[in-house]
């Protein structure tokens, strides 16, 4: 199941690169890939929870990932709340999110590959 949470992550991504890609042009990104990127990112937080709950992901490492994923959860959060009031978002923001997103990916990679 980690391993199916990394996918789901990592297919985010991509759609987190077509976001970020309209940000830094200061343009306002569509909403299919928004709700898309968020749909992935939350269906990732629960495959990595319920990895960890079943005994699936042992160690520090998913669970460091885990909590890495959730405050960048809370940055998109964020950046939903400013894309909704049809404004782009600051490009530092954006980058700060897409940071820790890649600092939990990494985790969780490692993670994966020391099962």
């Amino acid at each position: 199941m980690l391993l199916y949470a990394l996918f789901v992550f990592l297919v985010g991504a991509c759609g987190g690169l077509v976001l970020a890609s309209y940000v830094l042009r200061g343009k306002l990104a569509p909403w299919a890939v928004s709700l898309l990127h968020a749909l992935l990112g939350a269906s990732g937080l629960i495959l990595l929870i319920a990895a960890i709950l079943t005994g699936d992901a042992v160690g520090v490492l998913p669970v460091a990932a885990l909590c890495v994923f959730v405050v960048a959860a809370l940055f998109g959060f964020h950046l939903a709340s400013i894309h909704y009031g049809k404004q782009v978002a600051l490009k530092r923001v954006v980058l700060t999110h897409a940071g820790v997103a890649v600092t939990g990916a990494v985790l969780l990679i490692a993670a994966v590959v020391m099962q």
